[in-house]
């Protein structure tokens, strides 16, 4: 019952993107298709699920025992950065043509503040076991892919729609974010 509260406060509540506003800047820039926008999620989730158990064990085996907890957030930042180096090299090789379409996204990946924010969250659980944070990390991305791949079918239908002049674009983006914000905060108080 616990990771079942989990997964649907981190997916639907507490979405990571619509309710804490953080990796803003990859929803709003990868989201123009859905096929990139499933790419950029496969890689966040890879990322963000693999960085918070590195950063989970760093921290507790290494960093609070020698006292240097207050090195948290720059320890944090390379081993992201190396996992989404890892990500990118192996993504080169097995889909290049994913790996054009999400262009100068994914070396963004490194200080998209959602994988980093997801790490800290992680540590800051209430009765935190490593099993725990990795599952609030899986969820999380989890969140990030339904509000990407959400907000992508939105804008590939909205590019059909017949729009003003001075809604397309950017104005209508931003409003239908805002709009799906709005409509996750209906999911507040389920969990």
């Amino acid at each position: 019952m616990e990771y079942w509260v989990i997964f649907i406060g981190a997916v639907f509540v507490n979405n990571i993107v619509l309710s804490q506003f953080l990796g803003i800047c990859p929803f709003l820039g990868v989201s123009n298709k859905i096929s990139t926008s499933a790419g950029m999620s496969g890689a966040v989730l890879f990322v963000m699920t693999i960085a918070t158990t590195v950063t989970y064990l760093l921290h507790t085996y290494i960093l609070v025992p020698m006292g240097l907890d207050y090195l948290r957030t720059i320890t944090f930042i390379l081993v992201i950065a190396a996992l989404v180096q890892m990500v990118e090299i192996i993504l080169k090789k097995v889909s290049p043509p994913l790996y054009q379409a999400l262009g100068v996204f994914l070396p963004l990946i490194t200080t998209n503040c959602a994988v980093l924010g997801v790490a800290i969250l992680a540590l800051g659980m209430e009765n935190g076991t490593l099993l725990k944070a990795v599952f609030f990390a899986f969820s999380s991305s989890v969140g990030f892919a339904l509000a990407l791949i959400v907000f992508a079918s939105i804008r590939e239908f909205l590019e059909l729609a017949d729009l003003p002049e001075g809604m397309k674009g950017v104005p209508i983006n931003l409003l239908v974010a805002g709009l799906l914000s709005l409509a996750f905060l209906g999911f507040a108080g389920l969990v």
